[in-house]
């Protein structure tokens, strides 16, 4: 039996904390948030593809088409469109799912990775991709932990344990631990506490495992999302699929991966971690956006030639509307001029961005969001 291994991309969500540049219509892993020339799930493709025998991209059918266009070289047949989300379980599952019945002969090892992260080291991420992998062959559930560099409240938490046995590719870049448990996002206070440990790093949702292993434990400890996926997965390449996606997948569990294989698997002592210690961004709001500008950016996303900033330390402005945007006196400002919708705010009240476009939704202004 061959050995291969597929990137697995789950591309959905909105990215409201980053309205009104992203939408639902043109979420954030369509854009190019860095001034690098490719939108993020671009780049997520680009550092899988020296990794990856081949790309799945999961993703709603709303997308299909910008992510056909923007991903010239996948094939249409790998973009697995969801009728509706149903969160990261549902996604990742069906890609395991689908990649079974299509090669049946094939010892397969699939690993997620979401499609609107900024990760910086190549090197280093193409390591821990291995390492890991390498570990989920021993039929562990294997998450890549990145190595948390202040007591952030805005991601979860891996507890790290003992080492797991084996040399060899386990043990480049430092190897695999036992994870003991994952934890929620905690407080100021808790999130300290464990930097002093040493023994946690950030959850960034990175998972490696065989297909076979991870349907194993779907059927366990999910029995009715694990037959409906794979009854999808019988029909997916036939001219029943629509037929049976209407029939199954409305009523898939709604769960994250998280809480229905990582959490329950890792305390019967079925995970592991691998260190990822490479830059990582979930990009999660504009304050983090503005510190994964470069330098030479000066704080502006988009055209230098259409921003004037003045004394106005620490700010994003985003011209997207064509019109020359002026700040001027304003510190750690953001400014997102799109030609439907301006938002003014400071990098503090960042996070409430998503409550804004949940009030927009209330108020009938849904063509906004």
């Amino acid at each position: 039996m061959s050995q291969t291994f597929y990137a697995v991309i789950p591309a959905g969500g909105a990215g409201t904390r980053l309205w009104p540049l992203s939408r639902a219509g043109h979420p954030k892993f369509l854009h190019d948030l860095t001034g690098s020339g490719r939108t993020l799930i671009q780049a997520t493709v680009d550092r899988l593809a020296p990794l990856a025998d081949a790309t799945l991209v999961v993703t709603g059918t709303a997308h299909a088409e910008a992510i056909g266009a923007q991903l010239p070289d996948l094939l249409p047949e790998d973009i697995l469109c969801e009728p509706s989300p149903r969160d990261s379980m549902a996604a990742i599952g069906l890609a395991a799912a689908v990649l079974l019945q299509r090669h049946p002969d094939e010892d397969v090892v699939l690993g997620s990775f979401a499609a609107d992260h900024v990760i910086d080291g190549r090197a280093a991420f193409e390591r821990a991709v291995r390492t890991a992998v390498a570990a989920a062959r021993r039929d562990l559930v294997v998450t890549i932990g990145i190595a948390a560099d202040h007591p952030s409240t805005a991601f979860g938490y891996i507890e790290v344990g003992e080492a797991v046995d084996g040399g060899g590719a386990v043990a480049e870049q430092g190897g695999a631990r036992h994870v003991v448990a994952f934890t929620e996002k905690p407080d100021a206070d808790t999130a300290a506490a464990y930097l002093a440990t040493g023994s946690y790093r950030w959850n960034a949702g990175m998972f490696v495992v065989r297909a076979t292993v991870l349907l194993e434990h779907l059927r366990q400890l999910q029995p009715a999302l694990a037959d409906g996926l794979t009854a999808i997965a019988a029909d997916w390449d036939t001219d029943r699929r629509e037929e049976t996606l209407a029939r199954h997948w409305p009523a898939l569990t709604r769960i994250a991966i998280d809480h229905a294989i990582a959490e329950p698997v890792a305390a019967a002592g079925g995970v592991a971690v691998v260190p990822g210690d490479f830059g990582w961004d979930d990009v999660g709001d504009w304050a983090a956006l503005a510190d994964l500008l470069p330098a030479t950016a000066g704080g502006v996303l988009g055209s230098a030639a259409d921003v004037l900033v003045r004394d106005s330390t620490g700010s994003i402005v985003v011209p997207a509307a064509g019109r020359t945007v002026v700040l001027l006196g304003i510190d750690d400002a953001v400014v997102v001029d799109t030609a439907d919708a301006l938002l003014v705010t400071t990098r503090e009240h960042a996070q409430r961005v998503k409550d804004v476009v949940g009030l927009l939704k209330d108020s009938g202004r849904g063509d906004l969001t």
